[in-house]
């Protein structure tokens, strides 16, 4: 099983702290002649260790800034700070929908027009944390975080303000690339600060934030729309207004996560205090050049996504599921307009099933996570997929309710109980592959979500753009029939990798890779006696 650092069973060197280095340093000055034998020594609690010609720096055991040593207060603040970001920009995802009407007849634009602001929206979530996830890794995630949501408000004042569709997609499609933080990075951040038995709540937490906002944001959306007085623009107004109050409080609770770029500071402070340039984080010795690190940054995530089969199993899987997610966007307003004759405001409301069927998902999860606690001793990472097992079975039986009662014979209902079943299974998997992802590369989580997530948010750019010619040729209740055989047919992939993951991660190079790192850091000393 493949753990996190921090970890008990991760640990890496301890360190002494601050003061405790440099009184270490007082007491025994590094010497020319001890470099020119080319040693030096590792600061640690445990024996001088020298090697290499460097002083390294690492977290002792209980250091307060390692990150999964933050006090459980700290964690959720993060964490919620971080998924209130993610729901403000799912949120503007799938309420932008519910402003066509308005905004063709302002702008004098087509539906297709209108649509293609909704698509281009999810390009920048697929292309954009190829290179920021693997960047944060470096770089650290927190100055992504400040960045983007600051320039995502002016991307939504920017939509509200628009003379014109052109201006609409642009920024659209800008503030794609900048929300895309709130998706990638997130489960990034989880992974940074809670422990792999601890996740299960916060990655649940997450993925509710993410789906539930993609209901609750037409929702209320709709209701705007139906006010001649707001309409579309309001809808971006309000937008930005949330996400600006949301802003503030942002830069003060986050901070740094990522472990290694912590330990790069206090290398550089210890420099920078004793004026002795030996002391090195490990991630700074080796470290290739600029240009070097743009390519590993942006080639990581796609060679993960190539050469894993966990990546390639769950990305497909996922990346279908999110299609058909924005599919129904896209189509369930002007389905029951055109079947039970709803307006604007009534079909907005429609979306609360998003948000219920996430709620049951997440319940459903907390279940999925006892079983995991029960059988991970024996079972590893792949004790998540349990509870995803049964949502494989579930996804398809809730679309074809949905598409086979969705008449003007059957109360609306009905269709609804369908689309609250399709939204339970979608949420739960979307968690699992969330999860088990970051179990499986631990150090690489967030570029194996990036990899992930081009896939995903490729097909949910494309779904949408096909989806009324669609409807037009099938009609509702065979398009819907369509993807519920498409569903059914990708039902064996998560029994596939429960019973045979842990093989596939032991003839994988870069799961070998990891368990390598995680022998040679747990036994620090082993290749030197």
């Amino acid at each position: 099983m493949t753990r996190h650092e921090g970890d008990p069973a991760f640990r890496v060197p301890a360190i002494k702290r601050e003061h405790q280095v440099l009184e270490f340093i007082a007491g025994a000055p590094l010497h020319n002649e001890e470099m020119d034998k080319g040693t030096s020594k590792t600061i640690s609690c445990a024996p001088t260790v020298l090697e290499d010609g460097f002083s390294y720096v690492d977290f002792e055991d209980g250091d307060m800034r390692n990150p999964v040593n933050f006090s459980p207060t700290r964690k959720w603040a993060i964490t919620i700070n971080a998924c209130v970001f993610t729901s403000i920009v799912a949120a503007a995802v799938s309420s932008y929908t519910m402003g066509y009407s308005s905004m063709i007849k302002d702008l004098n634009c087509t539906l297709f027009q209108a649509t293609l602001g909704f698509s281009v929206y999810t390009i920048g979530f697929a292309l954009v944390p190829l290179v920021t996830s693997s960047f944060s890794e470096e770089f650290g995630r927190f100055p992504f975080y400040i960045v983007s949501s600051f320039m995502f408000v002016l991307t939504e004042i920017m939509i509200a303000l628009a003379p014109n569709i052109q201006t609409v997609i642009v920024a659209r499609a800008v503030g794609g690339c900048f929300g895309s933080t709130g998706a990638a990075l997130v489960a990034g951040s989880i992974a940074d600060i809670w422990l792999p038995h601890q996740r299960g709540f916060p990655m649940s937490l997450f993925a509710l934030a993410v789906i539930a906002s993609s209901g609750l944001g037409p929702m209320v959306a709709g209701w705007i729309e139906a006010n001649p007085s707001l309409q579309w623009r309001w809808i971006h107004w309000i937008h930005a207004i949330v996400s600006g109050a949301c802003y503030i409080p942002m830069i003060f609770v986050l901070t740094e996560t990522r472990p290694t770029v912590i330990l790069a500071r206090i290398a550089r402070q210890a420099r920078k205090d004793t004026g002795d340039g030996r002391y090195r984080a490990r991630s700074e010795i080796d470290k290739p050049c600029f240009m070097s690190m743009v390519a590993t940054s942006c080639t990581r995530p796609l060679i993960l996504l190539f050469t894993e089969p966990i990546v390639q199993g769950f990305s497909l899987w996922i990346s279908f599921v999110w299609g058909v997610l924005f599919f129904l966007l896209d189509s369930v307003s002007s389905e029951f307009k055109d079947i039970y004759g709803f307006g604007v405001g009534e079909t907005g409301s429609v979306f609360v099933t998003i948000a219920i069927g996430s709620l049951l998902g997440y319940l459903a999860n907390i279940y999925g996570e006892r079983l995991y606690k029960k059988h991970v001793h024996h079972k590893g990472p792949e004790a998540r997929l349990y509870i995803a097992c049964v949502a494989s079975i579930f996804f398809p039986i809730g679309m074809l309710i949905f598409a086979w009662t969705a008449r003007a014979d059957i109360p609306w209902i009905v269709p609804m109980i369908g689309l609250t079943l399709f939204m339970t299974s979608a949420f739960i998997l979307y968690q699992v592959v969330f999860i088990y992802l970051a179990d499986c590369y631990g150090p690489y989580a967030s570029s194996a979500l990036a990899g992930q997530s081009l896939c995903r948010n490729t097909l949910a750019t494309v779904f949408p753009l096909y989806t009324s010619r669609m409807n037009d040729l099938l009609t509702y209740k065979w398009a819907g029939t369509v993807f519920a055989l498409i569903a059914a047919i990708m039902i064996p992939i998560p029994y596939i990798f429960f019973f045979y993951g842990s093989r596939m991660r032991k003839c994988s190079p870069v799961s070998r890779k990891i368990l390598e790192i995680e022998v040679e850091q747990k036994n620090p000393d082993s290749e030197k006696s």
